[in-house]
């Protein structure tokens, strides 16, 4: 029995890299639409996102079955409780990059970036991309140093998407309401995809070491 135990956690473990691999997949294409206003990458994410979600409940489904029938104590149940809440956030990075994306289409053939602002969101979104594809090898290795990486990018995501706002916010800024509209949302975006990516890396470091890194204490809406 403990044999079998081993095999599905090692499953559990698999699927949410599975799940990783499909989010930094979408984050990719979800960040090309909008920069580009490519609206076949668009759609492409956009019909997509009901794969992750489908694999996130299948993993949530697995975990219950699990805690039911094998009734893991200490670490054993720390990984399985983890796994549910990192597919949660997994599914809410795939619903993140499908938001960028639904920008992208929403403005096409125009590009949802306002003129003045499409380097920071170039950045901004080659750091998720980044932070996305760490995320997918911190789940298959538990290397804590690619956790801590993760947590350096998303510092400068949020540096980036402070300067959203004072741009828009400032006198100098020309920008539409619609464009205006676009720049504050998909800074959000952006943003929430790497506060999901550092909460999946702090629980994994905590399994990983035992320490644990508390959460921000800023809201985490989305």
């Amino acid at each position: 029995m403990r044999e079998v135990f081993q095999q599905e956690l090692h499953e559990v473990q698999h699927r949410l890299v599975e799940i990783a691999e499909l989010v930094a997949i979408s984050i990719e294409g979800a960040v090309h639409a909008f920069n580009e206003s490519d609206v076949a990458r668009a759609e492409e994410v956009i019909e997509n996102d009901s794969r992750i979600d489908g694999l996130t409940v299948e993993l949530d489904e697995l975990a219950i079955t699990i805690l039911a029938r094998q009734q893991p104590v200490a670490r054993d149940l720390r990984i399985v409780v983890s796994a549910l809440r990192i597919s949660a956030s997994l599914e809410r990075m795939g619903d993140m990059a499908e938001h960028i994306a639904q920008l992208a289409r929403s403005r096409f053939p125009e590009r949802a970036v306002p003129r003045g602002l499409r380097s920071t969101f170039a950045e901004m979104g080659r750091l998720d991309v980044e932070i996305a594809r760490k995320l997918a090898e911190l789940l298959r290795t538990e290397d804590t140093r690619i956790a801590e990486e993760i947590r350096d990018e998303d510092d400068l995501i949020d540096d980036l998407h402070l300067s959203v706002f004072d741009k828009v916010l400032g006198e100098t800024w020309k920008g539409e309401t619609a464009a205006t509209v676009d720049a504050t949302l998909a800074s959000r975006y952006h943003e929430r995809f790497a506060d999901h990516a550092v909460s999946i890396a702090k629980k994994v470091q905590y399994l990983a070491t035992g320490d644990w890194a508390p959460e921000s204490t800023a809201p985490t809406h989305a």
